[in-house]
């Protein structure tokens, strides 16, 4: 067998939750988030589930929303953040059929590489988390430690394909042999850059299109932190249920602070 690999989103298809929403809380709490970024951007957020998130317009609007956010960030800071609190708000989350699927595709001789929209400093440790160190995430542009209101690399719909394609050049991978999985529509390049596409909790539009080309449906459905993964390993099954043959973003740190206080202002 040659090179190939196994390329995975991230957020709801390996860990039960958005990944930059989960770390919305010690964002807020540390003051990378104001209130007013709470209102816009969880208007950007509707508009971008009601639009779908999956055309041009809207997917360049998100990146240069997460641009202007991050602005000024300290780089460090960003980094601590996400160790710290690492443990407590993603390793809960990782599915358990995730994991041993992961786990499978690495003792096939497989790579594994994790596709994410959100930032290269939040994904890279929730890949080492699992084991995984090839990453294909949002860059953004640092100048002197800081985050400079740029992106370098934006990790999204085509933008994925981008990506995977420079990896497999560069590895000797023949993505007809390569193996990809998403729950989103906005993936369908990725997963139709493969010769073995899947969608994973399949949002409508992709539940669809899986359908009609006969793709793998997998269901998705056992979040376990990483110490019980490891001992129940043998009574996980890859695939919760196979129904068919066959933007994680910036954004998602202001509508948690933002779902926080409002859970405050009821109690």
């Amino acid at each position: 067998m040659g090179p190939s690999a196994a390329f995975f989103d991230l957020d709801k298809t390996v860990i039960a939750k958005s990944s930059a929403l989960a770390f919305g809380r010690p964002f807020y709490r540390d003051g990378l988030i104001s209130r007013r970024d709470v209102v816009k951007s969880g208007y950007a957020q509707l508009m971008f589930r009601l639009g779908g998130g999956t055309d041009e317009q809207a997917m360049a609007r998100t990146r240069d929303y997460m641009a202007a956010l991050s602005k000024g960030w300290r780089v460090e800071q960003v980094q601590q953040i996400v160790a710290e609190t690492l443990n407590d708000l993603i390793n809960p989350y990782v599915y358990a059929e995730a994991a041993v699927l992961i786990a499978e595709h690495q003792a096939a001789g497989r790579d594994v590489v994790l596709v994410s929209a959100s930032g290269d400093e939040m994904v890279r440790p929730i890949g080492a988390l699992l084991g995984i160190t090839d990453i294909i995430a949002t860059r953004m542009s640092i100048v002197d430690g800081l985050y400079s209101g740029a992106v370098e690399f934006y990790s999204a719909g085509p933008n994925k394909v981008v990506g995977v394609k420079e990896l497999a050049e560069s590895r000797g991978y023949d993505l007809a042999e390569c193996f990809a999985y998403s729950d989103s529509s906005s993936d369908l390049p990725l997963l139709e850059a493969v010769g073995h596409p899947s969608a994973v909790n399949p949002d409508r539009a992709l539940r669809r299109v899986a359908t009609e080309r006969a793709w793998p449906i997998l269901e998705f459905r056992n979040p376990v932190p990483l110490g019980k993964r490891l001992r129940d390993r043998p009574a996980v099954p890859v695939a919760a249920a196979a129904l068919g043959v066959g933007v994680g973003v910036a954004i998602g740190f202001a509508i948690y602070g933002r779902h926080r206080r409002t859970r405050a202002a009821v109690a």
